[in-house]
């Protein structure tokens, strides 16, 4: 298993990079995948325009991009997250930056686990599966772990 944390065009956010990377493969643990090579890479609004953009070919802003590069059972993928669009998510959604970006850094995961938010019903599963592993996050730090 290996979680690597980058950057580009912006600071390394304040998080606990190797509790991050447990709480990744318990996560995925918990939806029977093991995990591979999982590389965050943070960015500006203006970094995950140009991913959109280049990519997919879409015109627009979002706080997470995943590519999937899963066999097997194995999570593995490099996942551009807008820290611009974290934060002003947050603001929105009236909850922290930390837990927003939380939420965002294991919806990731999720996607990789198979989990898609497109479809009809399909984002009230998502939703209900990023509190669960936000839960398993709370239980982690509540005992010492994160």
């Amino acid at each position: 298993m290996m979680v690597t944390f980058n950057t580009q065009g912006t600071a390394m956010p304040p998080i606990e990079q190797k509790s991050i990377g447990q709480w990744v493969g318990q996560v995925a643990a918990s939806y029977g995948h093991r995990v591979g090579t999982i590389n965050y890479v943070f960015v500006d609004d203006e970094g995950i325009l140009e991913v959109n953009r280049q990519f997919l070919r879409h015109d627009y802003y979002t706080d997470i991009i995943t590519f999937d590069y899963t066999q097997a059972g194995i999570i593995s993928g490099d996942l551009y997250i807008s820290l611009d669009t974290v934060r002003s998510n947050a603001a929105q959604l009236g909850t922290t930056y930390e837990e927003e970006l939380h939420r965002v850094i294991i919806h990731g995961i999720l996607h990789l686990c198979g989990i898609n938010d497109k479809g009809p019903g399909e984002r009230e599963i998502m939703e209900a599966a990023e509190n669960k592993a936000l839960k398993l996050m709370q239980e982690r730090d509540e005992h010492g772990r994160i």
